[in-house]
């Protein structure tokens, strides 16, 4: 049923498969191709989004001004495997995928608006779609909202570990005090995104009602 409500919606899905074994990584573009949907398969070496694969499927020179005319993109959340911030931006500047999905920081540091602007260019000239990364349903001991004597029950929206995750703990995100975290006030997650030109975000852990209440 949510399969073909999907289909029938016409919205543009993204796929983010992992495949233990990288044969199936071919047939997992090919898939998402005739459904109209576009890939990131990601193999074992890749399990945490650390890097940037070598080539593109679906590689091409067009401008893209919104998703739907997307053809493929980069899922890369974490910055560990760039010794700076610069080789960071420098090698995503030299790829030409269609849309960007990125952190927001490179460590501690807010990319900024020029920042941000200069990605929003194809390494070959197209336009191409800046999108950050934000976490919704869990708090990550790592951002800069995080408090020092913080842990799981205190505050008490801090519900419940993250299990394969040890610097996340699952929140209760209709909490008032996360909620100002993630979009209520001047400094604000969604602000800092907004000052610094990012097309849109992708909420992560949407489904933390699921892993409170309903998962053991």
């Amino acid at each position: 049923y949510r399969y073909d409500l999907i289909k029938r919606s016409g919205v543009k899905v993204l796929v983010a498969d992992y495949h233990s074994n990288n044969t199936n990584i071919v047939n997992s573009y090919t898939k998402s191709n005739e459904e109209n949907w576009i890939a990131f398969p990601r193999s074992t070496d890749n399990y945490d989004y650390m890097y940037i694969p070598t080539s593109i499927y679906n590689e091409n020179g067009s401008n893209i001004t919104n998703l739907d005319q997307a053809k493929n993109y980069l899922y890369l959340i974490s910055t560990d495997n760039f010794l700076t911030k610069s080789s960071y931006l420098n090698s995503l500047d030299a790829t030409n995928y269609d849309v960007l999905i990125i952190d927001a920081f490179y460590g501690d540091s807010l990319l900024t608006l020029s920042e941000v602007n200069s990605l929003k260019t194809k390494a070959n000239g197209g336009q191409r779609l800046v999108i950050a990364y934000m976490n919704i349903g869990s708090a990550e001991k790592f951002r800069y909202y995080w408090e020092s004597d913080w842990k799981k029950g205190k505050p008490n929206w801090l519900k419940k570990k993250y299990d394969g995750y040890d610097d996340e703990i699952w929140v209760e995100y209709w909490n008032p005090t996360w909620k100002n975290i993630i979009y209520g006030y001047s400094d604000s997650y969604t602000k800092k995104l907004l000052q610094s030109g990012f097309d849109g975000a992708y909420l992560d852990n949407v489904e933390a009602f699921y892993f409170l209440y309903h998962r053991k």
